[in-house]
């Protein structure tokens, strides 16, 4: 695949991971919100009583207030439920206003991530129309997912352990600096992982990742090779092969997203987040085994 390719599916997929985060603050923004504006609702009525109780035997009135003690023990026991009234209308003022301070900035701040996911959607689409035109490019047309068709395939697939995220959510360029447990090369940590999840979820027939030459990402250390066979590759010749690659192949997409997958090739087929599935006439294709590559 192009360079530019793999950079506006990158981008597409940290957009996507922009998008999930913003609305993951909406929902914890809007439930601040909610719970400050019941914490000021219920302050108000409280506010005024004490306000209203306070413009009777405080402020003003205080003098009069305390002088109309009969003994020195009720001018004492007045001076206090003075202060303490006072004391009580403050705390309560400022626990009020604290409230309202903190609906506003909510409030402000769920605009905000309201108008970045807008333009985080805006990304998705550009991206999305910019993959689009890239496949017309490299000469791929509308393809039809061959695991559902075939109908040789789980409804569904196990779940995978996600990949570690960079800060901003999305997938980070890495370097092959990881022992390729399937050849004597090195992958990246991505792709290490993406390996370990695969055979995780019972997929344990022959795969190779590193291999040296060629322009894509196998020599980057960002791409495996599924085989359907045991051992060396073959193309499907019996339903139990074909549903492996089909449920192989499954279980990447579905997880594609968890894992960091740049695309996968499968029978003809080629998968981009991107994009999705589209028709694919490569040098291989890729009917004996299941190609994935990593962002």
């Amino acid at each position: 695949m192009s360079d530019m390719m793999e950079s506006t599916n990158r981008r597409f997929v940290n957009a996507k991971a922009a998008v999930n985060a913003s609305r993951k603050n909406q929902k914890k923004l809007a439930a601040e919100m909610k719970a400050a504006e019941g914490r000021r609702d219920a302050l108000i009525p409280e506010v005024n009583s004490i306000a209203q109780q306070q413009y009777q035997v405080g402020n003003l009135s205080a003098v009069g207030f305390l002088l109309n003690a009969s003994t020195s023990n009720d001018f004492m026991s007045k001076a206090i439920s003075l202060e303490e009234i006072n004391k009580l209308h403050d705390s309560k003022l400022r626990e009020l206003n604290s409230a309202i301070a903190t609906v506003t900035e909510s409030k402000a701040a769920l605009d905000a991530e309201l108008k970045n996911e807008q333009q985080q959607l805006t990304a998705l689409t550009k991206q999305k129309a910019a993959a689009d035109k890239q496949i017309d490019l490299l000469g791929g047309g509308t393809g039809i997912n061959r695991t559902i068709t075939d109908g040789l395939v789980d409804a569904k697939s196990k779940p995978a352990e996600a990949a570690p995220r960079n800060a901003d959510g999305g997938f980070s360029a890495e370097g092959c600096t990881e022992k390729d447990e399937t050849t004597s090369g090195c992958v990246t940590k991505r792709t290490l992982h993406m390996y370990k999840e695969v055979r995780k979820a019972g997929f344990k027939r022959f795969v190779g990742c590193h291999r040296n030459g060629g322009p894509f990402e196998h020599p980057k250390g960002r791409a495996c090779d599924w085989s359907l066979q045991k051992s060396g590759f073959s193309s499907a010749d019996s339903n139990d092969e074909m549903k492996y690659g089909n449920n192989l192949t499954a279980f990447l997409v579905r997880n594609a997203d968890k894992l960091g997958i740049y695309y996968v090739i499968w029978y003809k087929q080629i998968w981009f987040p991107a994009t999705g599935w589209r028709a694919y006439s490569g040098v291989s294709d890729h009917t004996d085994h299941v190609h994935v590559s990593m962002l």
